[in-house]
């Protein structure tokens, strides 16, 4: 059997590969998707975008799709040591990342080929490069977009490397919750951080998916820590117990699904410049959930590399390493790196931050949250929340 030809395959249809083959396919170009999944499954990653995310996805094409399918939050409340200290005009999309990634396969044009099969090994080469499949086939095309996600698969047969810079580096709890006693809860949205740097835990938001109510709960724990076991059996008392002032703000509640826990490693690939292949998303490098910036480095990579480097690359013969290098050294591409890292590193040295200057620092913010707040707030301002006032902050 010959093999299939093609410009481009796209191997993995999570987020980043999904937005690849639309992408590529609305712009005329010869590519396919390949992915063992028809219908992406349920998967517990990105569940919201923000506004910076919305206006990179305007870039692509897409966002008006995404936003038909998503729930916006309308205003959110921000919240810490038990005080709604700002009411800011909500910019965020709730959506889960199945139908997320769903929602965009569904603009990928119908001449785009969507291959149902595992991607077993990859050969490379300066000209052309070879993806058998499980099963039996090949694929043979100029280039080869490598966006399997957190999959260790194809990595032997193309010689990469990852360096786990940060293991666990934080873990996030989400589930779903209805409020006890009343039909929806008093707040739209509502991010609340952490009371204490002994907590262990940078902050949980509260947002709209559909007609559920998403909690988000970002800590910084080892994945067998006693109150991840607490959170799968009695999620509502392992909240409280975490963040005991959150209660009088939210009030009881059920939780209507299974509690997911994920943990995050933070790594970085080696040996990706080489001939033939490009990494994009988490193929290349994770981000931290808890920083908000995966699916930012996401709609970075996948617009550079779709609007700028692949067409240049197709316009002359060859795909060697020197092509390549030309995306991971794009310097849109590297500064949204380094925010990404930057940030991640930054949140959980200031969560954790136990020292006068840590304190100082988290109160800093507070008040210019509250500062902000009381800027919004109208002159008929609804009295029944009362105006922040500024806590001394627990101790470690």
């Amino acid at each position: 059997m010959s093999a299939r030809r093609t410009d481009i395959a796209i191997i993995g249809g999570g987020l980043a590969g999904s937005l690849a083959a639309a992408m590529l396919g609305r712009a005329g170009s010869d590519c396919v998707l390949i992915d063992p999944h028809e219908t992406y499954p349920d998967d517990f990653r990105c569940e919201k975008l923000d506004g910076p995310q919305q206006a990179l996805l305007q870039k692509t094409g897409l966002a008006d799709a995404v936003a038909r399918a998503a729930t916006p939050d309308r205003t959110c409340w921000v919240a810490r040591l038990g005080r709604v200290v700002e009411k800011r005009p909500g910019d965020q999309l709730g959506i889960f990342y199945g139908p997320l990634v769903n929602t965009i396969r569904g603009e990928i044009p119908r001449h785009v080929p969507f291959i149902r099969a595992k991607a077993q090994t990859i050969t490379t080469g300066v000209e052309r490069q070879t993806v058998a499949l499980a099963g039996g086939g090949e694929i043979d095309a100029r280039l080869v977009v490598l966006a399997n996600g957190l999959s260790v698969s194809l990595r032997d047969s193309l010689a990469l490397t990852r360096e786990v810079v940060s293991p666990c580096h934080s873990v996030t709890v989400g589930f779903t919750i209805k409020p006890h006693g009343q039909r929806a809860f008093d707040f739209p949205a509502l991010t609340y951080y952490a009371e204490r740097p002994s907590d262990r835990a940078a902050l949980v938001t509260f947002f709209p998916i559909g007609a559920g109510m998403r909690a988000n709960l970002f800590v910084y724990r080892e994945f067998d820590d006693p109150l991840l076991r607490r959170f799968r059996k009695q999620p509502q008392s392992a909240l409280f117990e975490l963040m005991p002032n959150l209660r009088p703000i939210i009030g009881d509640f059920a939780v209507e699904d299974k509690v997911q826990i994920r943990p995050i490693d933070l790594y970085v690939t080696h040996g990706h410049r080489q001939a033939g292949v490009v990494l994009v998303g988490d193929a290349f490098a994770t981000s931290c959930p808890a920083a908000g910036t995966g699916v930012r480095k996401v709609l970075t990579d996948v617009e550079r590399l779709c609007k700028e480097h692949i067409p240049r690359w197709l316009a002359t013969p060859g795909m060697g390493e020197a092509k390549i290098a030309a995306f991971y050294d794009d310097p849109v591409k590297q500064a949204c790196d380094a925010f990404s890292a930057d940030k991640a590193f930054r949140l959980k040295a200031t969560s954790l931050d136990a020292t006068l200057g840590g304190t100082l620092r988290r109160r800093t913010k507070f008040v210019l949250q509250a500062a902000r707040g009381l800027l919004r707030r109208p002159r008929t301002a609804d009295e029944s929340q009362p105006a922040a006032r500024l806590p001394v902050e627990a101790s470690a």
